[in-house]
């Protein structure tokens, strides 16, 4: 099992079962992480987690604060895939880490949406 990115046409195979997207929030310029892991052909999110609130990033009532960032377990079922846009006009895009700390940042310059989806999943 592993992770497709998928850009323009162009589809990059990662070996991830599990990762982490971060981005910092475009207004409020505060760190945002959402930990997924692969099941079965799905995106489950298993963790979402800020470093403070604001505009349109008001975690919810059962957050706790724990290391300096307010953590959550989000009701959210599997997901068939994520998609990423990517406007150009934020301060970068988002960071994308395997559970063996190998990142990649996508979606940082203005371009086609980025599809994260299971590579075992049928369109």
């Amino acid at each position: 099992m592993s992770l497709c990115l998928a850009v323009g046409g162009k589809i990059t195979a990662l070996a991830f079962t599990a990762f982490t997207l971060s981005w910092t929030h475009s207004v409020e310029r505060v760190r945002w992480e959402e930990d997924w892991q692969l099941t079965g052909n799905k995106l489950q999110l298993v963790e979402a987690r800020v470093k403070g609130s604001g505009a349109g990033m008001e975690p919810p009532a059962n957050a706790v604060l724990r290391d300096g960032w307010l953590r959550w377990k989000p009701e959210l079922p599997a997901q068939k895939q994520l998609v990423l846009a990517a406007s150009g006009a934020t301060s970068g895009g988002w960071t994308l880490c395997g559970a063996d700390k190998t990142c990649f940042e996508i979606g940082r310059e203005a371009a086609e949406p980025t599809h994260l989806q299971s590579c075992d999943r049928k369109p």
